[in-house]
């Protein structure tokens, strides 16, 4: 034995959206015995394998259309208002379960786009949540994600500026400026939330801690991989896995310290799997 000290962060594992998705789905699960999901409920295949094992069934958007008088999750992520109204035209239950964090910035949107304003969108192309705020404008904003991205020469003068729930903090203030250096007045939205975005100032803590990280995330998380590169430039012993078969023993030295961590989609569990399996070595 290599007696291994152990400690799961405790500030780790899912977000409150997250959490208020699930419990719905399980409540749902343990009453009926399937349910549709529009999407990943969330990006952790562990987390996702397990309700599958409960009668959770995954569609995309295709086999959404041909579906009829069924029950349909939307998960914390949210969707454009053409899901909505395709649920009607179907006759579907929705059982929305969209984050309030995301719901709120839909609304703010969804307001600026009816006064007309210039809408520019700091977040990832293609993502669910970003989807969502693009459909409340009719798909007319501007997404990006990088600055680099944008001709700063042709945005129009004035534009109003959000981010989608999950990006850096620090640099969305770092673009609004240069915006505003460009000699753009922006009309600044920090729609961040909080509970996601000081998430790596607490890593970069922890990871000071101990003498090995092992990082637990599923590999479609972008929030993970975000993370894990935050304890990696922190304590180059850093370890990402997606499951406790994947930890090997010859990571660990003897009588090392071991700190284990997650992205918001990491459930709690599989941490503690994690944890069970390193005490083993």
């Amino acid at each position: 034995m290599k007696n291994l000290q152990v400690q799961i962060d405790v500030h780790s594992g899912f977000c409150f959206g997250v959490v208020y998705a699930i419990e719905m789905a399980e409540d749902i699960l343990n009453e009926d015995g399937v349910l549709y999901c529009l999407g990943d409920i969330v990006h952790n295949d562990e987390e996702v394998n397990r309700l599958k094992k409960k009668g959770l069934k995954i569609i995309d958007h295709e086999i959404l259309k041909e579906l009829r008088n069924e029950k349909v999750l939307i998960r914390a992520h949210g969707e454009p208002p053409s899901t909505y109204q395709l649920a009607i035209e179907n006759n579907l239950e929705l059982i929305d379960a969209s984050c309030p964090v995301v719901l709120k910035l839909q609304h703010r949107i969804k307001n600026s786009y009816d006064k007309g304003d210039s809408i520019y969108i700091y977040g990832k192309h293609a993502h669910a949540e970003v989807i969502g705020l693009l459909g409340q404008t009719r798909n007319e904003a501007v997404v990006f994600q990088d600055i680099s991205e944008l001709d700063l020469a042709a945005i129009p003068k004035n534009i109003t500026l959000y981010s989608q729930t999950t990006k850096s903090t620090d640099k969305f203030y770092e673009i609004n400026a240069l915006l505003k250096e460009n000699g753009i007045t922006v009309n600044t939205n920090d729609t961040i939330c909080r509970q996601v975005s000081n998430r790596d100032k607490e890593l970069r803590d922890f990871s000071t801690k101990f003498d090995k990280i092992i990082f637990v995330s599923g590999t479609k998380s972008s929030n993970g991989k975000v993370l894990f590169n935050v304890c990696k430039e922190t304590n180059p012993n850093t370890y990402f896995v997606s499951n406790s078969d994947q930890i090997e023993s010859s990571w660990f030295m003897e009588n090392e310290s071991v700190g284990i961590c997650g992205a918001t989609s990491t459930p709690m569990w599989l941490m503690e799997e994690v944890k069970e399996r390193i005490l083993t070595f």
